[in-house]
Order: structure tokens, then sequence, then C-alpha cells
């Protein structure tokens, strides 16, 4: 069966609909992107960019503020700015390259859920668009988008985004188009929730228990017939069924490339179907796909070859992992730092390193920069770039992350939630010149 066939299939058993005349996006608005490089044309040409200061010299009311360098001269990432580069300025704002990519910085924003794929087709919405370009425009140099399901029963929520289909291709081309006019690297993440699908959020109630079926919910599937917690217990997946869902990330890489994404990251953390799988706790399988750690990270090699081979050769290939499950008996750093070694012989670029998510009930000493250790034991350990994620909320704190080399670029979470703009008050606050900072040209006259 043709994976454009079997994604039919699936979402007739799902009960979703091929949408008709769809206007992906979702405004009477022509040429957006092409507006908005016209605009850039027309506005201040920049100065050249000068290297920014490794230090910043204190103002002269003694405060220790940045001065206000070059405000009229920012130009937009993407348009011939030049950034602090080599071993010139904060190590936040030096581009990194990976494969093919260089991205403009190591300020990254996240995958995280929005729950807000209101038709419950999987498609995005003009608040996606929002929500990401927004981000972009910010200055963040990588957006990496929500947790992205490769088939319908992949979904954490009813509400959650997809790629299981073709006709899903084009509503995300528009967010794709704006992230990358504002100068930042447009990655998505790739999932299947496996036993922790079918939950709730505030978009359909029965938020951190299962979604009933007549509400729109379905039977989830594991590697092993064992709940999360209070959530219905899952059916074990048989192996036809696990390659089959090898195939359903392959497909669904190849429409993320179609759709213009220029980086994949396979989600392996935080107790969803590879991590499901990885876990001895939740993965109590004896074929080839459990009985002992060349078992448990089978799936995630065979998914990480899939794509490999689907995507082109100078397109990055990420995964996120969590680092533990702080749990007795269960997933450890060692074990990840096993298996990062692994994914890098594997075609893997950069590991994402996070905790948990994977065992209900355990105790996690949240602090700032509390998986911070966990990172730079990866990258340590295991010589392959890492992200570092949790709890960086400051500028200062963060880059002292990379300093100290914990992490190769840092990911802002609930931080970007509330300001999209973190990366450009991060600028001023470590002492990168306006004229050097990622702002956009409408933006210039706003410059800290």
């Amino acid at each position: 069966m043709s994976d454009e066939r079997a994604a039919s299939a699936a979402d007739d058993a799902a009960g979703i609909e091929a949408p008709h005349d769809f206007d992906f996006r979702g405004l009477d608005v022509p040429n957006l992107v092409g507006s908005a490089a016209a605009a850039g044309k027309a506005a201040k040409q920049p100065k050249p960019a000068k290297p920014a200061k490794t230090k910043t010299a204190k103002a002269k009311d003694g405060k220790g503020k940045a001065s206000k360098k070059g405000k009229g001269g920012a130009t937009a990432a993407g348009a011939g700015t030049t950034f602090p580069s080599g071993g010139h300025g904060p190590m936040l704002f030096r581009p990194m390259t990976l494969r093919g990519l260089t991205i403009r910085n190591r300020i990254w924003m996240p995958p995280m859920d929005t729950y807000s794929a209101f038709a419950q087709d999987g498609r995005p919405t003009p608040f996606h668009y929002q929500h990401y370009v927004s981000r972009a425009m910010g200055g963040f140099g990588m957006i990496i988008a929500e947790a992205t399901a490769v088939a319908p029963e992949g979904r954490i929520s009813p509400n959650d985004v997809g790629l299981w289909a073709d006709w899903q291709i084009d509503s995300w081309r528009w967010i794709v188009e704006g992230i990358k006019e504002a100068g930042a690297v447009a990655a998505i993440q790739l999932n299947h929730a496996g036993r922790k699908g079918s939950t709730g959020s505030f978009a359909v109630g029965h938020e951190h228990e299962t979604v009933p079926g007549e509400e729109g919910g379905w039977q989830t599937v594991a590697p092993s017939a064992i709940p999360f917690g209070d959530y219905d217990t899952p059916r074990a997946l048989s192996v036809d069924e696990i390659h089959g869902l090898v195939g359903a990330f392959a497909a669904a890489a190849g429409r993320a490339v179609a759709a213009g994404f220029q980086a994949i990251e396979i989600h392996a953390a935080h107790g969803y179907l590879i991590s499901q799988f990885l876990d001895p706790l939740s993965n109590e399988r004896e074929d080839e796909y459990g009985n002992g750690f060349e078992g448990r990270i089978r799936f995630l090699l065979e998914v990480a070859d899939a794509i490999r081979a689907v995507i082109p050769e100078d397109m990055p290939l990420l995964v996120r992992v969590s680092a533990t499950d702080w749990a007795a008996g269960g997933w450890d750093l060692d074990q990840t730092v096993a298996l990062s070694k692994i994914l890098k012989a594997h075609g893997v670029d950069l590991v994402d390193v996070s905790t948990g998510g994977i065992i209900a009930g355990v105790t996690v000493p949240v602090k700032p920069e509390y998986q911070v250790p966990f990172s730079a034991q990866v990258r340590t350990r295991a010589s392959v770039p890492v992200t570092a994620v949790g709890l960086i909320t400051k500028p200062k704190q963060a880059e002292k992350v990379l300093a100290k080399g914990k992490a190769d670029a840092v990911e802002i979470g609930r931080a970007a939630l509330r300001d999209p703009y973190w990366p450009l008050r991060a600028a001023s606050k470590l002492g990168v010149p306006s004229d050097e900072a990622p702002y956009r040209p409408q933006y210039v006259r706003g410059a800290y």
C-alpha cells in the first residue's frame, strides 16, 4: 500500500476527512512573504556590522549598562547581516553549523505543544503562524515546531498538529516561509504519543486523563500493555505494526521536507512512544524490540535510518531524549550516553537533552538548570553536539552554560512563551551592538 493510500486509510479509521478548497493561510492576504521582503528592502540600509566586544564596558553613569551603538543600523537576519562569529562576542550569538545548515545563533525555541489544531484534523492554523513567526522575528536562531503526529492515533491530544497525510503539507508551508523570511531556521519535531496519546487539553477538557472515545479519543498503543499512571491501558503493538510506524515516521519526514522545513527532530523523550520502547519500565517485550538495551533502542535506530534515507544529505537530523526517567531501575544517563554514541553513527547530528516524562509519580528535582548536567555529560562522553533546556531563563545564565562547554546551544522554552523577543533583550544585556543583533528592519527604531 502506498504512503498516500495508507494515510487515507488512517484518516478514514480516525474519522478525519481530507479538506476541500482549504485556504491554508487562513487570512485573505496575498503573498505575505513577498510583502515582508519588500518592506525589508524599503527600510533604511544598514551600517556595516562591527565585531561585538567580548566584555561590555560600564556606562558613565556607573550602572554597567551597554552603550546603545548602531541603533539605526540593525538589519534583518538572512539579509546580509554579519553576526558575531569565531572568537568574538557572546557564545549565544555565534553561528552554529550542522551539516549544510548554518543557524544564526545558539538561542533556540524548543518544541512546546499548543493543542491548537481546533478542527482536530492535524492542520496548523493562523495561531501557529503568529506563534512561530513572532519568535523568529524575535531573534531565535532555530524554531522547532511542536510535536507533530506521524499518524492520527499518534497525537497526544485530539488537537495536536500532524503530518500524516499529503493534504496537511500546504498548511505548514506559509509558516515555514515566515520563519525563514524572519531569518530563523525552521525545524519540526516528529512524534508518536503511544500510551500517552488520546489525552485531554484546555481545548477538549479531560486534562491529565484519557479522552473517551465518544468525545474524540481512541485506543492507544505501546510496546507493552502497561498504562501511564491513570491513563487507559494501551494495546501492545505487533511487530508488523512497529514496521508500519517506522514507515510513518519516514513518510512524515518526507512531507516535512516538501513543506520546506530545514531540519527534522525525532521525539524520543518525555514518555512518548519511542521513549516507551527505550525504558525497561515501560517495555517488557521479549522479541527483537525489547529484551535488553540493544532491543529497546532498535525502534529508534530504525526510525532514524528511515528518516535519514528520505531527507537531503545536508539536512540535519536531531533526536530529543530524556537522559533519565528519575526512577530506580529505569532509563538513565549511562544508557543515554551509550545511545547517543550509536545515534551519531546512524547519521544523527545533535542530541536534544531533556529528562523525565516517562514514568508517572516520580520526584523530579526541578530548579534552574537542573537538566544542564545531563547535557554536559552527554556532550563530553558521547562527543556529540547537544542542547541544554530546563529553567534557563536569563541571558547571562544561558551564556555561562555555553561558555563552560556544557552545551552547544540552549533552548528557551517557557520564557519564550512570555517574551517572544527574548534573544533581542539578551543581545542588549550581553553587550551585542544593535546593528549586530537579529533585528528585523521594521523594528530597528525600537532597538534596546
